[in-house]
């Protein structure tokens, strides 16, 4: 089995406003003002979202040529519901995280629909960021003083 760490590090700078940093790059997330933050940055889920299209991107230029798939351009959007009374604490039956993730892709190629549709099945078994959503992993938190 070849298995591959992967690591990050999160560390508050201010308010609800977050370094986060793997390999020598660093971004930052916050919240919006309407959720107590500066609106510095796109929020965790938003973040989220971005990974997930980013993932299914990657994994669709990565595998194209094994493919036989000659894509001119490819674009994701994707859309996640959530309630925000869940997180919020105001509904304790409400849902935390999204309850739906709507992802659309935008795909120019030399390739017949079918074929593009098969492809697109192909890309969303393979991103291992999906993968991650659809069968969470195991989650282990420790306290390290």
């Amino acid at each position: 089995m070849a298995v591959e760490k992967f690591e990050a590090v999160v560390e508050s700078v201010a308010g609800l406003k977050v370094s986060c940093k793997s390999r020598g790059f660093e971004f930052f997330l916050d919240e919006p003002k309407s959720l107590g933050g500066t609106n510095e940055g796109m929020n965790p889920v938003e973040a989220l979202l971005n990974s997930l299209g980013a993932c299914k991107v990657i994994v669709a230029k990565s595998f194209a040529r094994l493919h036989k798939m000659k894509i001119n351009s490819i674009r994701i959007e994707l859309e996640g519901e959530l309630d925000t009374d869940g997180f919020m604490g105001k509904n304790p039956e409400a849902k935390i995280g999204f309850s739906k993730i709507i992802t659309n892709f935008y795909i120019d190629a030399d390739n017949t629909d079918e074929e593009i549709a098969a492809y697109v099945d192909f890309i969303n078994r393979t991103c291992p960021v999906a993968d991650s959503l659809e069968n969470a992993p195991e989650m282990v938190s420790n306290i390290i003083k």
